[in-house]
This record gives structure tokens, C-alpha cells and sequence, in this order.
């Protein structure tokens, strides 16, 4: 072999090495980036739209790369079911109830999978599970709802023109205030009216605002009666007092009543000539014969002292009688002489 051929060969065989190195290089890269090398797990959502999601697309959880989409395939009628490699040891950090929704890089970058939410206290996802999905909000959406906005700004901004065109005119409320001056200075009016009141609500707050420092005021009477226990049970006491002179009071109106009650029934029973008070009292018949009864009486006594005059003075009852005075005598002879001892004995 020649020296040419030998040149030839070496550069034949640099060449080969490079591009073995390369492709060993870019299956690396590209094994790295489609997470071919890294032990796995899969995962599946179920989406309505996908929005143009490919296979190899990443899938992102916190804004951090943790795995690919793998396969994309028809589920039902019009869904798409989308299985996910997820790395190990991010599989701590999604739980079961996390959630899965078709995002994009930037604004117009490609479409990617994010998986978010889930709550800590949940058990973590295993290899298998099937995700919550939630649908993307669209560029399409995104641009009817712009212009739907923009419509209604529109409209907004027409209606306020026509107000602004009514007003100026003098037209309306406000129109009204703007151009007319009397109702403007009545407005005035009104506002200065309103200022007064607001003076006047002013003043009532800070009066009672006093009154309520005063009604604090430790020494004040309210106070005391609120918190001084002692004045409290005085009043509670003084209280029952008073409700036990009102019972009192009521008995004592009761029984006046009662009494008058029976002052009306004797008094009826005095007019009544049934009983013989009443019959002296009324009948003048029965005061006739009283009368008459105690003028007989009177003449009986009489006679009756004439008699006992005459009966001394006969000479069978003289001696009777002389010895009943003498009797009499001498009893008042014996209570003069018991009058000094008395007397005596009244002064020791």
C-alpha cells in the first residue's frame, strides 16, 4: 500500500470516527431530552382537544421539565388520550388529584403538557394513574373574547358619546343642572343645606360622644348604680319595700272597703224596722210608748220615795231605820279613823 492509500484511509476513517462520535453524541442528546435513559413512569389524561400537542412534546410541573408525551391516540368518539413519561423522582411531588392542562411555550411556541394542583395530604401518582384534565383556553377563544370586548367597548363608548351629547344640549337631569342656573342655584342650595345638616349630626355626635365619657366617668351616678354592687342591692331592697307597702297599702284599701261595706249593711239594718234598734229609731209608735213608759217611771220613783219617807216616819219601821243609821255612823267614824294611818304610810 502506497503512501496515498494510506492518507486516504486515515482520512476515511477520521471521517468515520467523527461521525460515529456524532451520532453516538445526538442519541444521547436526544435520548436525554426525550428522558430515553431515566427510569420512568406513565401516566394518561384524557383531553377533548389537544390543540396540535405531538409526540415528544414535554411535560412540565412547577415550570420544570419531568418528563415527554409518548403516545397520542383516539379514546371514545372525539376524545384523545394522552400517555405521559414521567420521571421517578419527580413522582413524589405530583399527587393523584393533580390536574393536567395543555399549555404552550410563550405564545406561539409549541404545546406542552402541565400538571398542577394536587393536595399534599394525598397519596403520591404511580405508574398508571390517570390524571384530571382541564381544557386550554385557545387562541380562537382568546380572539373572540377580544373581540367580543371590543365590541362592548364600542358599544360603551357610543352610549356615552350620546349621553355626553344629551347633556350638552341641556337635555336630562344632568343636562338640567349644567345649563339651567336656577336649578344649579338650587342645587347649591340643597348642598348647603346638606352641609348645615352634616354640621348639625356633627355636633349631636360629639355631644353625645360627651354624654358617654360622663356616663364612664367613675363617679358619676350611672356608673356607680351599674357597677357599685351595694346601691344595686339598696335599690332591690328598697324595691320589695315599696312592692310590700303597695301589698299593704291594697290590703288596707280592702278592708276599709270591706268595713265600708259593713257600715252600709248596718246602716241599712238601723233603717230596718225588722230589728229593734231599728224599730226604736223609726217607729215613732215604739218612741211614744218609751217615752210614755219612762214617764210612769219617773212617777213610780216618786211615789216609791214618798212611800219610803212615809215608812220612816211610822212608828213600826222607826227603829229599823234609826238602827241603819247608826250603823252608817259608825262605819264613817272607823274610815276617818283608817285615814291618818293612810296617809302616814303614803309618805314613808
Amino acid at each position: 500500500m502506497n503512501t496515498e492509500d494510506s492518507k486516504r484511509a486515515v482520512k476515511v476513517g477520521l471521517f468515520v470516527f467523527i461521525g460515529l462520535a456524532i451520532l453516538v453524541t445526538g442519541i444521547f442528546v436526544l435520548g436525554g431530552q426525550q428522558k430515553r435513559f431515566v427510569r420512568t413512569i406513565q401516566v394518561q389524561a384524557v383531553f377533548n382537544d389537544v390543540g396540535g400537542l405531538q409526540t415528544g412534546n414535554n411535560v412540565w410541573f412547577s415550570g420544570v421539565k419531568i418528563g415527554t408525551v409518548k403516545r397520542l391516540r383516539f379514546r371514545g368518539t372525539s376524545q384523545v388520550e394522552v400517555t405521559m413519561n414521567i420521571e421517578e423522582k419527580a413522582q413524589a411531588y405530583i399527587r393523584k388529584d393533580a390536574t393536567a392542562v395543555i399549555s404552550s411555550d410563550g405564545f406561539i411556541g409549541n404545546k406542552l403538557v402541565e400538571i398542577v394542583g394536587g393536595n399534599p395530604r394525598t397519596a403520591q401518582v404511580e405508574d398508571g394513574d390517570q390524571l384530571r384534565s382541564q381544557e386550554e383556553l385557545s387562541t380562537d377563544a382568546i380572539m373572540e373574547t377580544l373581540q367580543q370586548n371590543n365590541r362592548n367597548l364600542l358599544k360603551v363608548t357610543t352610549d356615552f358619546k350620546s349621553i355626553m351629547d344629551k347633556i350638552s344640549r341641556g337635555k336630562g337631569m344632568a343636562g338640567a343642572m349644567l345649563t339651567d342656573t336656577v336649578l344649579g342655584d338650587n342645587f347649591k342650595g340643597m348642598l348647603a343645606n346638606l352641609q348645615a345638616t352634616s354640621a348639625n349630626a356633627s355636633r349631636v355626635s360629639n355631644s353625645l360622644s360627651a354624654f358617654a365619657n360622663k356616663m364612664n366617668d367613675p363617679s358619676s351616678l350611672t356608673t356607680r348604680l351599674v357597677t357599685d354592687t351595694t346601691i344595686f342591692h339598696n335599690l332591690r331592697q328598697t324595691s320589695v319595700q315599696f312592692r310590700q307597702a303597695a301589698a299593704q297599702a291594697n290590703q288596707i284599701t280592702v278592708q276599709a272597703a270591706q268595713a265600708t261595706n259593713d257600715i252600709k249593711a248596718a246602716t241599712a239594718k238601723l233603717n230596718d224596722r225588722d230589728n229593734a234598734v231599728g224599730l226604736l229609731l223609726n217607729d215613732k209608735s215604739v218612741n211614744a210608748d218609751i217615752k210614755s213608759t219612762l214617764r210612769n217611771l219617773n212617777t213610780s220613783t216618786q211615789k216609791l220615795d214618798e212611800n219610803m219617807e212615809a215608812l220612816q216616819h211610822n212608828f213600826l219601821l222607826r227603829g229599823f231605820f234609826r238602827k241603819r243609821e247608826k250603823e252608817r255612823a259608825k262605819q264613817a267614824a272607823q274610815a276617818k279613823e283608817l285615814e291618818p294611818q293612810g296617809d302616814s304610810t303614803a309618805r314613808k
